[in-house]
Parts: C-alpha cells; structure tokens; sequence
C-alpha cells in the first residue's frame, strides 16, 4: 500500500483521502493553514491519517495528490516532491485564480503548467472532472458491473501506471486520455465535467449519481471544444 500525501484538503482532498484510508493506504494531510486545523478531519479518518506541512506531506508519500485552488500552484514545495508522482486534481477559473495568460490563450493546459512548475515530478490529472458528492458514492471493487472510469493524462507512463494503481485500489477504472496536452479535454465546461457523472436531467446539488462508462467517457472527450472554439 502507497503513502498518500495532500496538499490541499479540501472537498475533494478529504473525500480521496477517506477513500485511501478505506482502501488501507496511510495518508498525510496539509493545507495553506498548517497541520493543527486538520486535527478534526484526521480524528474523522483514523489511525492511517495524520498531518503534516505541505513539505512533510510531500516528503513522506509515494503519491501527491495536489488539490489546491489552481493559483497556488507557484507555492508547491518543488524540492519535496522532486521525483514523486503528482497527481493534479485542480481546475482553472479565472474569477478565482486570476488570469494566467498561458490558460487563457490555450497555449497550455492546466496540468501542463503543473508541471512546468515542478519540472522534477511526474504529474497526472484525475479527480478535475468529478464533483466530491458523486467521487465518494461511485467505488466499487475491480470486476463490478458498475464500476466507473475516471479520465487520467500525463507525460509519465510508470506515473500513469501508479495511478492506474491507485485509482483501483480506490474503487475506480482509469481512462487514459493521452499526454498532459490532452488534459483540456475534460477540463471544466467540456462535456466530460461534473455533470457526466449524475443522472441527466437531475440538479445540483442532489444530482444523484450514475456509473460512467468507458464508452460514454470516451464520447464525451471526443465533443469536446477548445474555449476559444466555443
């Protein structure tokens, strides 16, 4: 079992960590506020979680898990995670993050300036397409019937296997979308975001949750436009 490390947790951070613990991975949280606001999440989690500086964190896991708002991605510890597998779960809203020319003109995805950022790492995009509610309610163990994909990009193909691995261990078949450069395909507003996962014509915030195929990922990915495009 991996040691999963958290910058950032958040909804959806929490929500990977309790699946980790409860598929026996340990877990090291942190976030922008230091490690004692964390004490009621790692009292919720249990004896696999603990928290930590986002450089502990970092440090100490085989896997990041990066979930952060995206315009922190210049104050990720660079030297802690040199050599580790990152796994990207930010998306970009400009009303939030501020504009980032490189995003705004598309030269760039996301998690390709991610990477730029931490030049020594391995990122890998997955959790930027799924709302925390449905991420939590959808695992089901290998060979289910109604198991669902998630999406996954990046540049690494031992990185991408690791979190193939991860990701099954969670409850979750990966879909390997292709390179970092191919992240935009299921980035926010495409039809591969949030609301492939719930049932068509629900309303968040129930929007009660359904399986996603690989085919129907896959057509999904497939209508996606470039912003510039739509």
């Amino acid at each position: 079992m991996a040691t999963v490390g958290f910058i950032g947790s958040g909804n959806i951070g929490s929500t990977v960590a309790q699946l980790a613990v409860d598929a026996g991975h340990d877990v090291v949280l942190s976030n922008s506020r230091g490690p004692d606001t964390l004490t009621d999440l790692v009292d919720r989690l249990g004896p696999r979680a603990r928290a930590a500086t986002t450089v502990e964190a970092a440090a100490a896991a085989d896997i990041v898990v990066v979930a952060t708002p995206l315009k922190a991605y210049r104050d990720m510890p660079v030297e802690a995670l040199r050599g580790r597998v990152v796994i990207d779960a930010n998306n970009y809203y400009p009303d939030r993050d501020g504009h980032i020319a490189e995003l705004d003109d598309e030269s760039m995805t996301s998690s390709e300036l991610l990477q730029k950022q931490l030049p020594d790492s391995h990122v890998v995009k997955v959790f930027n397409n799924i709302w925390f509610g449905h991420l939590a309610s959808l695992p089901h163990p290998a060979g289910h019937p109604e198991r669902s994909v998630l999406p996954i990009a990046g540049d690494d193909p031992a990185a991408k296997q690791a979190v193939t691995d991860f990701l099954d261990s969670i409850g979750y078949d990966a879909y390997d979308v292709g390179p970092l450069s191919e992240g935009w395909r299921y980035q926010r507003d495409t039809a591969a975001y949030a609301a492939i996962y719930a049932v068509p014509g629900s309303e968040y915030p129930t929007w009660p949750a359904r399986q996603v195929t690989p085919e129907m990922l896959q057509d999904s990915l497939n209508a996606a436009v470039r912003y510039r495009n739509s």
